[in-house]
């Protein structure tokens, strides 16, 4: 979400697993793959979301100074008409709930990618994308001609975002959005940061209505993601393509769009063809100190294959013919040994979607097991 992804701030249920930088567990080591193979329930620190029930909204916003004073600032930066922005705001309600959603966990639990990726890689999950991968096979492949982002990748973030569109969101995003810029809490952390941030998504999301007037209220996410691929209104603007055709932008109901706007958010932030996403690689003979070095730039390639021979980070045989850069990458097991891979700058686009290795690896390997299941089912 600085670059900011459509829905990093979305989903801090998935980024937060992976904000700080991993600590060094050198003497225990498994690979991702075997890792894959246990199936973990340890919680993975992720916040629950409400039930689809339970939103609750409190009264208007009303014409209050805060109202004005942020409606004017919208209003001049998007050259919208200032009345109808305040009217807009003013008839949103608040959301109480929404507000203790995005603090920070008060007690982060242990990262746990075994879990995190039981989470995703089901076997209704799997069923599901390989449905909506024969439903969409046209757009799909249309998608790859035009972008170069591999279908597999397209359905990975589908099917982890919303399950193939079932899960979009339960809030009104006018509420959402109003929520949290005029009453985000103070006691975050980067409070500031983040309520500027939001005034803009606002601003973005009431510039599409003004445009684009929706005929029914806008759902999603508590914080303002939208649609099968969860877009924040920013990234809808910059990043979402009317890909169906039908001279209207529509991620909530158009898989379509949904599949075009997702490749060329990919190819936006330099996907490249044919590149794979990530190596397997052995970190058992690596000192502490080299361990420690080479996780230091975290999930940015910075190491050449040479380099991470040099020390001791022993990749797969693909890997060591691989020409390019690489970043190793820590994925933590709760309190068994991490999971390693050495990501490429396909895996680093990936994470700008989403900050976290976590989520880049489980879309990878979702949209690789629908890949499959496709083929053993049509052969």
């Amino acid at each position: 979400m600085a670059f900011l992804s459509p829905n990093a701030l979305a989903n801090e249920r998935t980024a937060a697993v992976n904000k700080t930088k991993p600590a060094i567990e050198k003497r225990k080591h498994t690979t991702a793959k075997a890792a894959n193979s246990k199936t973990s329930q340890r919680k993975t620190g992720q916040r629950k979301k409400p039930a689809a029930s339970k939103v609750v909204t409190g009264k208007a916003f009303g014409n209050n100074s805060a109202v004005k004073q942020l409606a004017r600032e919208i209003a001049i930066k998007h050259k919208l008409p200032p009345a109808w922005v305040q009217q807009q705001i003013a008839r949103a309600r608040v959301l109480p709930q929404i507000l203790q959603l995005v603090l920070p966990p008060s007690s982060p639990q242990a990262k746990n990618w075994q879990a995190y990726r039981a989470r995703f890689l089901t076997e209704n999950r799997i069923q599901t994308g390989v449905r909506f991968w024969r439903e969409h096979t046209l757009q799909l492949d249309r998608a790859f001609a035009q972008t170069g982002v591999e279908p597999r990748y397209i359905v990975g973030i589908l099917g982890v975002e919303t399950f193939y569109g079932q899960h979009q969101g339960q809030y009104k995003l006018i509420d959402a959005l109003s929520t949290l810029s005029l009453n985000f809490p103070k006691e975050h952390p980067q409070a500031a940061e983040r309520q500027a941030f939001f005034k803009d998504e606002l601003g973005y999301f009431l510039k599409q209505q003004r445009t684009q007037p929706a005929s029914k209220p806008v759902l999603g996410s508590y914080a303002g993601a939208n649609g099968w691929p969860q877009f924040m209104p920013s990234s809808i603007a910059k990043f979402a393509v009317d890909f169906d055709g039908d001279s209207r932008i529509d991620l909530s109901n158009s898989a379509a769009d949904a599949i075009g706007s997702v490749a060329n958010y990919f190819k936006a932030f330099g996907w490249q063809p044919g590149m794979p996403t990530h190596f397997a690689v052995d970190v058992q003979t690596v000192s502490e100190t080299d361990l420690s070095a080479l996780l230091a730039p975290d999930i940015v390639p910075s190491w050449s294959v040479s380099h991470m021979a040099d020390k001791q980070a022993l990749l797969d045989e693909e890997g060591r013919r691989f020409n390019g850069a690489l970043a190793l990458v820590q994925l933590h097991n709760a309190n068994e040994a991490p999971s390693y891979v050495a990501g490429t700058d396909n895996f680093f686009v990936i994470t700008r979607y989403n900050r976290s290795s976590y989520y880049a690896l489980a879309v990878i390997e979702l949209g690789l097991a629908v890949e499959r299941k496709l083929g053993s089912d049509t052969n």
